[in-house]
């Protein structure tokens, strides 16, 4: 796999979201389409601009465009990462089903989830 595809009104603009929130460098750049990637090579994230784009429902609701898919983003430090996330113009989810996750929205509305690994050994 080589990168993940996120719709959105404008690629560019979310594009220069996750580049902040990743620090991941541009790969591609076109008119309507971003690649973004971590600095070694590995598989990154692609934008899309997407005329008809819907912002998805999270939770789910029966009558509403649901969320497709969403990205788990590792952090060391979670407060600190969320404060960087809605700083960029991310904005906190009002259902939190976790205590070492947090669910936010990027600026097009895509949830995603900031988590901090807890030892589960107790040490």
């Amino acid at each position: 796999m080589s990168a993940t595809t996120v719709d959105a009104p404008n690629a560019h603009e979310l594009a220069r979201f996750y580049q902040g929130l990743l620090g991941w460098p541009t790969r591609k750049e076109e008119p309507d389409w971003v690649e973004i990637a971590p600095p070694d090579g590995s598989a990154g994230l692609s934008f899309q601009t997407e005329p008809h784009f819907t912002r998805p429902q999270w939770p789910s609701t029966p009558s509403e465009q649901q969320m497709m898919m969403h990205l788990d983003i590792e952090v060391d430090d979670l407060p600190s990462a969320v404060e960087t996330a809605l700083g960029l113009g991310a904005t906190l989810a009002d259902f939190q089903p976790q205590d070492d996750v947090r669910v936010l929205y990027d600026p097009a509305g895509h949830p995603f989830c900031l988590w901090i690994r807890i030892d589960s050994s107790g040490a």
